[in-house]
């Protein structure tokens, strides 16, 4: 035993300072180990739908009905069962329902009651008591704990369980208690979650979405590309900031920006108004449902053009400040012809759709007027200081990194660069090349400098690599050769709006590039597989989420409202339980009134992907391995309080 083993053992020997301490650990940790696996829930690219997202999220993408089918069976019809399954997506709101119709209250309460323990026990019964114990509403803690638990020493336990039943109706708590029993369930159908990127943009609730999940059990994000300029616009990379306005813009969300994190646009909409003032802006209409009034549509077309036109000459001034970003072909003020109103791509010239740029000097085109600059210092202030905003790039910073190898899969939102032979792309990053999981890594390492460097080069450079990330065609976010903004917003013809795809998406059929990939960052067993989503699968046309035999896994089928014309569902999710994965996909989420009153439920068929030969356990998880690991180091410190080597406390 060197010097740092026996320091370690030492160390150990203060948290389980007697053989019986370490004893009692091991055989815990070995029950642990024998208890079957934890379901996973995969969800991406929610793109702002909040109402949908959190009706996924209670409901566990069914794994709540199908645990009220496994405890009930045929005893309970198809209907009971479904307002069952609502009441315990939405408790309060059900109740209130129930009430109006139902003439014997305390008879409903006590069926109730009975039922939703029933379920509780089943969900309970994969977690060790310890674990399910951190999980109880503090309120009802120790009554749950009774009502869940078999009493050996319980003469009549009938008797027992209904006391305490008829007890809480009686008091008149049964509506908190209903309450704390679904919120419960809830809890422990699902033990991890993981969120695949793109909670922002498009949708109007992305802000909801993160207060939800700063409060979740167990969570990890891989960060999608709308994330990533949401943070960039947090550090205050200024590009980032009016691409987050832009878009919010586009799809009529600027209240998110203003109500949800208290962002103040009046600067922007008094600069709007007067600088586009007569202007149509036909080019920049919103996109998406709204309830605005058709003043404040006006004013949202203003804003909008002025925010992109804005975006348009902070990007160019960036791309010529970073050389190494290679991307001055994407610097398009300079070309255009402010008095021919042409504009020259790659040799051919094109009549723009909207000639009027009334803020921009055709000699310094990318250089701000003095108004925008004012309006962008503001924009600037109000995101660096917005403690909610701040409060969210934080989560994403904590529970969040460009990918996760989690029990033996791989999550990544976008792709991973690939060159036409399926090779890794090389990429250089300020100086030096990275390719693979190199690539992931040192671009995670920059996310994270543009919030915590202390050194100003390094903190400016992890700044502008959030918006690197965003657009730029080596980017494992956004995988393709341009961001076609400006031609949608100025060209009419259509082969400038083509954004030409990385290899990847082409080549991950082939089981060699897969398993070249998976063995980068470490895998390759058997079940193991790539989970991604960002780009859309369209089902009405046959494209399915399962590639390269089930390999890999894209389980973007259009939360979000804008894809759903193109997609046919409303996306995808996944479940990985204790027997295998599950895909499930979604039909369009009407309103969270509608599926209380209908009992409905939004997934619509689940597709098994891959059954196991047996229950996985504890122990055949990355968890697991964790455990084995603790149980190996305290059968060291058994073997040397024996031999002598440590003294027991």
């Amino acid at each position: 035993m060197n010097d740092m083993e026996f320091k370690y053992l030492q160390r150990m020997a203060e948290l389980y300072p007697t053989i019986s301490k370490a004893s009692t650990e091991i055989i815990n940790l070995q029950s642990i180990l024998n208890l079957p696996k934890g379901t996973e829930h995969f969800i991406t690219d929610i793109h702002g739908e909040y109402e949908a997202f959190s009706h996924v999220l209670r409901n566990g993408s069914g794994s709540v009905r199908k645990k009220i089918d496994e405890v009930f069976g045929h005893t309970l019809g198809n209907n009971e069962k479904r307002e069952l399954a609502t009441l315990i997506y939405y408790p309060r709101e059900k109740m209130n329902l129930v009430a109006k119709t139902e003439e014997h209250m305390d008879d409903w309460y006590k069926i109730t009651l009975y039922r939703l323990i029933e379920v509780c026990k089943r969900v309970a019964s994969k977690y060790t008591r310890s674990k399910v114990r951190k999980a109880l509403p503090p309120d009802f803690a120790y009554v749950i704990d009774e009502l869940i638990t078999e009493k050996s020493e319980v003469q009549d336990k009938e008797d027992y369980y209904e006391e305490i039943v008829r007890t809480i109706i009686s008091i008149g708590r049964a509506e908190e208690f209903i309450e704390a029993l679904s919120e419960l369930i809830q809890r422990l159908v699902v033990d991890h979650l993981h969120i695949l990127g793109d909670i922002y943009d498009r949708g109007s609730g992305a802000d909801n979405i993160m207060d939800k999940l700063v409060d979740y059990h167990s969570l990890d994000i891989q960060w999608g590309n709308h994330d990533i300029v949401w943070m960039g616009a947090a550090a205050g990379q200024t590009a980032c900031i009016a691409t987050v306005v832009r878009i919010c813009a586009r799809y009529g969300n600027l209240d998110m920006l203003e109500e949800g994190y208290g962002i103040n646009l009046l600067p922007l909409a008094t600069f709007a108004m007067e600088a586009y003032k007569g202007d149509p802006c036909v080019n920049f209409q919103t996109k998406g449902e709204g309830s605005l009034t058709l003043a404040e549509v006006e004013l949202n077309i203003m804003m909008h053009k002025a925010i992109s036109v804005i975006q348009f000459k902070l990007e160019g001034q960036l791309v010529m400040d970073r050389p190494e970003f290679e991307m001055q072909h994407r610097a398009l003020l300079d070309k255009i012809d402010y008095e021919r109103e042409t504009i020259t791509l790659d040799g051919k010239e094109y009549e723009l759709t909207d000639k009027n740029f009334p803020t921009v000097d055709p000699e310094h085109p990318y250089k701000l007027s003095e108004e925008e600059a004012s309006v962008m210092e503001r924009l600037q202030i109000a995101f660096d200081n917005c403690d909610k905003l701040q409060k969210h790039m934080l989560l994403l910073l904590n529970k969040g990194s460009l990918y996760k190898v989690f029990n033996d899969n791989l999550l990544y939102h976008g792709c991973i660069p690939l060159d036409e032979n399926g090779d890794f792309l090389e990429v250089d990053l300020f100086g030096r090349k990275y390719k693979g999981k190199a690539l992931y890594d040192a671009l995670d390492t920059y996310v994270r400098r543009a919030f915590f460097a202390l050194d100003p080069v390094k903190k400016a450079q992890g700044r502008d690599i959030l918006w690197y990330i965003w657009c730029n065609k080596n980017s494992p976010l956004f995988g393709k050769d341009k961001m076609a903004t400006f031609e949608r917003y100025f060209i009419a013809d259509k082969e400038t709006h083509v954004e030409k795809k990385n290899p990847y998406y082409s080549l991950i059929d082939r089981e060699d590039v897969v398993d070249n990939i998976l063995k980068e960052f470490g895998l390759g067993r058997e079940f193991t597989h790539i989970i991604n989503g960002h780009v859309p699968v369209l089902t009405k046309e046959g494209e399915s989420p399962m590639r390269c035999n089930g390999k890999v896994l894209v389980i973007d089928g259009g939360f979000s409202k804008a894809y759903q014309s193109k997609t046919g569902i409303a996306g995808y999710t996944l479940i990985f339980n204790s027997y295998g994965m599950m895909l499930v996909a979604h039909e369009p989420f009407t309103s969270a009134e509608y599926a209380i009153e209908h009992g409905t439920d939004i997934h619509q068929n689940r597709v098994m992907v891959e059954l196991r030969p047996k229950r996985m356990v504890v122990g055949d998880t990355d968890n697991g391995k964790a455990l084995k690991e603790r149980i190996k180091e305290l059968e060291q410190l058994l073997e040397a309080y024996r031999s002598g080597i440590i003294i027991e406390k």
